[in-house]
């Protein structure tokens, strides 16, 4: 039997003096997929090409993080768009990444959306048909017609299957260091204790996430692919040691996204 096996994946290229302090380039030694900010939330040439190289070094897989072109508000405010406009603003965004990959002889794995664009995706057909539109635009004009993106959306989200119905190939994701709601929602960050800090809680959850015993989170499906710390929780770096190690513990082997 072969081992089963999950992704590990953090938001990263955020912030330039995190990067110039060593902190997320020693989390890419950890996770096994990296989302990096491409301008919109966070990020510039700099913060991405520092990223991408260390990716690169580690064997990480390369994620596009798009997000609300909103610096001041961290892309944490949804903004009214239409669908037009998202595709514009998000394609603009994987392609400014997707040039830096390719300067450095990478590509690009996965885009998943940060923030206030994430949890406005996972609910709206529109937004969410408007990012897998922006994904494909540019994927397919860097790899041909056949490319096929691969998205990032919580697990149980109504996003996943219309990004299915567009073509595009899913990675279901949940989240080490949140905190559920009853209903399957994460709780919003305004809420007390909405971010797991602690490592034992933080690995404890990503392996009962791991193994499908949560069904409040997966949705009764059981089906996990990738499993996100946030790179800005506080103590990342070891929350991420202690759910890579607990995971591995399980049995479980740490390998980007890997779809039929």
């Amino acid at each position: 039997m072969s081992t089963p096996s999950i992704d590990l994946n953090c938001d990263l290229g955020e912030d330039a003096a995190s990067i110039r302090a060593g902190h997320d380039l020693a989390l890419l030694g950890v996770v096994s997929s990296a989302n990096i900010a491409c301008g919109g939330h966070a990020g510039d040439e700099w913060t991405m090409t520092q990223t991408v190289r260390c990716a690169i070094e580690h064997g990480v897989a390369i994620g596009a993080h798009p997000g609300y072109a909103d610096l001041a508000n961290f892309g944490r405010v949804s903004i009214s768009m239409s669908a037009d406009e998202i595709v514009a603003m998000v394609a603009e965004q994987i392609d400014r990444l997707a040039c830096i990959a390719s300067a450095l002889g990478a590509c690009i794995a996965h885009i998943k959306p940060h923030g206030a664009l994430y949890h406005d995706a996972m609910h709206s057909a529109t937004i969410a048909g408007a990012i897998a539109r922006a994904s494909m635009v540019v994927l397919r004009a860097k790899r041909g017609q056949s490319a096929s993106p691969i998205l990032v959306g919580q697990a149980a989200a109504p996003a996943l299957e219309v990004w299915r119905s567009l073509g595009a190939t899913v990675a279901v994701e949940a989240f080490a260091d949140r905190c559920y709601l009853p209903d399957g929602r994460l709780a919003p960050r305004t809420l007390a204790g909405a971010l797991i800090s602690d490592v034992e809680a933080a690995a404890d959850q990503a392996v009962k996430i791991a193994r499908g015993e949560l069904a409040q989170i997966t949705g009764g499906s059981g089906r996990i692919d990738t499993i996100c710390i946030h790179g800005d929780t506080p103590g990342a770096m070891g929350i991420a040691v202690g759910v890579r190690a607990a995971l591995e513990q399980s049995g479980f082997a740490i390998r980007p996204v890997r779809i039929a």
